[in-house]
């Protein structure tokens, strides 16, 4: 006997009457992969890492308090400002959240105000990176978030900072241009008096390159930063707008939150369709007036935040589609009215809207008493001499270097959210602390994104979205200056945490434990936040692919 008998079965080999089962090469490797709601956060912020930390503190075995402040912690790596920013923040986050695919998003700008608020309940104080103190002074223009953004970064790496502002108060256009009862005033300036707590020098009242020039600036420090932000309005162009009656849309809101009184009359046009239109409409309403926003485009077309366009409907702010100023009327030295001259919409222009074209022979008088023209603005460069621009915007790399030594960030570049202007003066501060170190410059760790395809939707319970509680309509313009929305309960922040899918990092769901029939996986004993729960046994796994198939977040790969 003796002889190997050899014969084809499917599946497999068989010899000698032996089963030899074809194995996968297949093996499990744990990716940790790029949510959405980063990828989609111009601050960069770990939103995934911070949501989850409370999500599954009982599991790391942590108290509330401790969760909550580990969660602070993580978000304020990247921005300062969570309360400011959980208010005023149109959250992009959102709009791309993998949850949009069964009943909603995350409700994360709810959250991050949430806890935002919590940490100044707390008197929290911001972290320190590194302890050891440096010798290179720094030195920053502007106290707006691009401008403490930087010196955040930079005063917590040791580095001496001073901040110049040309106002007598910090915050930029987040604080003169956004209303209070948007953004309360104590609340951003709770959040910026920690980051001056850090050791920052602030200098109100000052403006470079008037009381303080560029030669002595640049003298004082090693790294200046440009964070002067865009508050020189643009007017019209239009015969007529020159003298009483007629104000930016930024020289406006300035005046009003600096506590002057403006008079505007009974009725006002407002020129725009921007979130600093809607602002100045809704902030001439309070002031008794009747307003009327004019826009040369349909809604549709409007840049404006949804929620704050229909917020200014509820107010009997009134809004004229289609329609351009073409002259301001006057009698004597007081606005009459406005003619206007209705538009239809031709094709794209380079911002991807259709183009406003005059209508011949449409032209019509709007009666107003005053005209708030909120079309544009930008950067006042006048005062600052060689370190600003030839042109309307400075030009810097995608670090926010403009030239050795000098660095730049929001609305100095270009109009943008505080957000991307937070995101861009840490993007700045790490370049220049590696430049000043003679450390290689920063680069982007490219991690692979994770969709909505990789996501097991069923897998998780239907949870309906938690959304903001806001104060009775009929008390927005008796109580003007009061907040209007009201944030979420203690009980709904922890119900919305719940939400997060925890898209392409373990949340320690078991199914890969429980569905490895080669018992591959097993439990770690000491959990960390952002780490694997299991560990892997590679040399006993066949390849089967339950793992992966089984796991809801995507956080398994086969190779």
């Amino acid at each position: 006997m003796g002889l190997l008998k050899k014969k084809k079965k499917k599946g497999g080999l068989r010899i000698g009457g032996a089963a030899a089962t074809q194995q996968s090469t297949l093996r499990p490797v744990r990716l940790t992969k790029l949510p959405p709601c980063i990828e989609h956060c111009p601050s960069g912020t770990d939103i995934r890492g911070w949501i989850t930390t409370i999500a599954q503190r009982e599991k790391f075995g942590l108290s509330d308090e401790e969760a909550y402040k580990q969660a602070w912690l993580t978000l304020v790596e990247t921005n300062p400002f969570p309360s400011m920013m959980g208010r005023v923040c149109p959250h992009p986050c959102e709009d791309e959240c993998n949850r949009t695919a069964k009943e909603g998003a995350v409700s994360i700008n709810a959250l991050e105000r949430t806890i935002g608020d919590w940490a100044l309940e707390k008197k929290l104080s911001l972290p320190i990176l590194e302890e050891d103190k440096k010798d290179e002074s720094i030195g920053v223009i502007g106290a707006g978030p691009a401008g403490l953004s930087f010196a955040y970064q930079m005063a917590r790496r040791g580095y001496p900072v001073t901040v110049y502002e040309k106002t007598s108060k910090p915050g930029g256009m987040v604080l003169w241009g956004i209303p209070f009862y948007r953004q309360p005033e104590d609340v951003l300036q709770n959040e910026i008096q920690r980051i001056i707590d850090l050791g920052i020098e602030l200098k109100l009242n000052t403006t470079v390159g008037k009381d303080i020039s560029i030669d002595e600036l640049k003298s004082k420090h090693k790294v200046i930063f440009l964070g002067i932000g865009a508050d020189k309005g643009r007017l019209l162009s239009a015969p007529g707008e020159e003298g009483p009656g007629v104000f930016t849309g930024t020289e406006y809101l300035y005046k009003v939150n600096n506590g002057e009184t403006v008079e505007i009359g009974k009725k006002v046009a407002v020129i725009g369709g921007g979130d600093t239109a809607i602002d100045a409409a809704r902030v001439a309403r309070r002031a008794g007036a009747e307003v009327t926003i004019l826009y040369r485009r349909t809604r549709t077309e409007m840049p404006a935040i949804d929620s704050e366009v229909e917020d200014a409907i509820k107010e009997d702010i009134k809004i004229e589609f289609l329609v351009a100023p073409i002259e301001i009327k006057r009698a004597g030295d007081k606005v009459s009215a406005v003619v206007v001259q209705k538009m239809e919409l031709g094709e794209p222009d380079d911002s991807g809207r259709r183009r406003p074209v005059p209508i011949e022979g449409s032209e019509y008088d709007v009666p107003i008493d005053s005209l708030i023209a909120a079309i544009s603005q930008q950067a006042d460069w006048s005062p600052l001499g060689e370190l600003g621009p030839e042109g309307k915007w400075i030009e810097a790399d995608k670090h926010g270097k403009v030239r050795d030594g000098l660095y730049c960030g929001g609305d100095a570049l270009n109009l943008g959210l505080a957000t991307i202007a937070i995101g861009q003066g840490r993007l700045a501060a790490e370049a220049a602390d590696a430049a000043l170190r003679e450390k290689p410059e920063p680069k982007s760790e490219e991690i692979p994104k994770i969709g909505k395809d990789r996501i097991k939707l069923d897998f998780y319970d239907e949870k309906a979205r938690v959304e903001r509680k806001h104060r009775p309509t009929e008390e927005w313009l008796s109580k003007p200056d009061e907040e209007i929305d009201l944030g979420i309960t203690s009980e709904q922040f922890l119900e919305e945490i719940n939400r997060c899918f925890s898209c392409g990092l373990c949340f320690g769901c078991e199914r890969c434990w429980m569905y490895c029939t080669p018992s591959c996986f097993s439990k770690v004993a000491k959990l960390t936040p952002g780490q694997p729960f299991y560990d892997i046994k590679l040399d006993t796994c066949d390849g089967c692919k339950k793992c992966a198939d089984e796991c809801p977040c995507g956080y398994i790969d086969m190779q």
